[in-house]
């Protein structure tokens, strides 16, 4: 005989069928009509298994709320240190009502400045730290302005990139004015460059000026310097812009044969400062000349050329220009790719540069000249009444 086979149900059948959900909803029963018979509610039919299995597994459990202070007690007059009191444990005592009622306009209010004042003194007073920190910030050396002087060195890095005209602009005032003896921008736009770079701020004016005396195109270093010379002269005689206490700058291009049969072109740069009788000099960049230049530069000057004793009749960038088929001003880049400017830009900062330290000797020489005779001015004034010895004389 063989086992009959057990039956075996799912293992949700064990489960028992869910509790009815309690309702939270209290709505009212109409009554019945006159005359109708009333039927009472049936009641639900809860057996001893559901109970106990609902208090086997029901989470929540019922709490009731107990309130720190009694709902007998009329709190609305306490203040936050009474009724934290009360919380605790505490009996308060029982608010007296005032005999009129307390506005709460709150603009009628009249504080006290003084513990306002005296929380504030730390910060308020001049020799606090935030103020020392702020005082020092504005200062002559402080944060402030190094960040202002930062933030307007860029914006005028930005504005000169842009437009780099704006350069001479930006960087134009302070106390050095500088004239150029020329009104040619190759020569005075490198020259203002130099000097603003140097000196940070400057004034520089170029004004129109002649050489005088000295042949188109000066040959040798002597007629060179000698050219530059006469546009200064000329032009602090002619103009009465320029005096006596304006430095002037004078740029004079010339040829020289340094090696046999090996010509070269440079600038002579003069500066010239009356009233510090300050005298520099300087040479650009050479550039060389080919031979054939030279020769043409000699046939062109012809035998009774008057000024033929400091060079020839003719300049040498009318020749390389047409030789190079440019302008008369763009031949040095052409030729070099070194322009003009660029030539005597290097040597005009050397210039500057060195006018800046003379300047300082200079200023130097008059203090000490200054304080020689203030020292011996006092002396004398401390020696004139007495004998030679310290001993005072009598007054006739």
């Amino acid at each position: 005989m063989s086992d009959p086979k057990k039956k075996t149900g799912n293992i949700l059948s064990n489960v028992g069928p869910p509790s009815e959900l309690p309702s939270f909803i209290t709505a009212n029963v109409a009554a019945p009509p006159a005359g109708a018979e009333s039927v009472p509610p049936a009641a639900p039919m809860v057996t001893v298994d559901d109970t106990t299995k609902r208090e086997e597994t029901d989470p929540f459990i019922p709490t009731t709320f107990s309130p720190a202070i009694p709902a007998s007690k009329d709190t609305s007059q306490y203040t936050a240190e009474q009724a934290m009191a009360a919380a605790a444990g505490v009996r308060p005592a029982e608010p007296t009502l005032p005999d009129q009622p307390v506005g709460r306009d709150f603009a009628s209010m009249i504080l006290n400045p003084e513990p306002v004042a005296a929380a504030l003194s730390p910060i308020t007073q001049g020799g606090s730290a935030l103020f020392g920190w702020m005082k020092g910030a504005v200062s002559g050396s402080g944060i402030l302005q190094k960040v202002a002087e930062k933030a307007k060195n860029s914006v005028d890095t930005i504005v000169t990139t842009l437009d780099p005209q704006m350069k001479e602009y930006i960087n134009s005032g302070g106390d050095t004015e500088v004239i150029v003896a020329s009104d040619k921008d190759d020569k005075v736009r490198p020259i203002r460059e130099a000097f603003q770079t140097v000196f940070g701020k400057a004034t520089i004016i170029g004004l129109a000026a002649q050489a005088v005396g000295i042949a188109a195109q000066p040959v040798g270093f002597a007629a060179g310097l000698k050219g530059a010379e006469h546009r200064i002269n000329s032009i602090r005689a002619e103009n009465p812009r320029v005096d006596d206490h304006l430095p002037v700058v004078a740029v004079e291009n010339f040829v020289v044969e340094l090696f046999p049969d090996q010509w070269f072109e440079a600038g002579a740069i003069v500066l010239f400062d009356y009233a510090k009788n300050i005298l520099l000099k300087t040479v650009t960049q050479m550039t060389p000349i080919p031979l054939p230049v030279i020769a043409a530069l000699q046939a062109d000057t012809p035998e009774d050329y008057m000024l033929k004793d400091t060079g020839f009749a003719t300049t040498v960038g009318s020749v390389m220009a047409r030789n190079l088929n440019t302008s008369h001003t763009e031949w040095h880049r052409s030729y070099t790719s070194v322009s003009r400017s660029e030539m005597i830009l290097t040597a005009a900062k050397t210039i500057a540069t060195l006018y800046k330290h003379a300047v300082l000797d200079y200023e130097l020489t008059v203090a000490s000249q200054v304080d020689s005779a203030v020292g011996a001015t006092a002396g004398s004034s401390n020696t004139g009444g007495d004998g030679g010895d310290g001993t005072p004389q009598p007054s006739e």
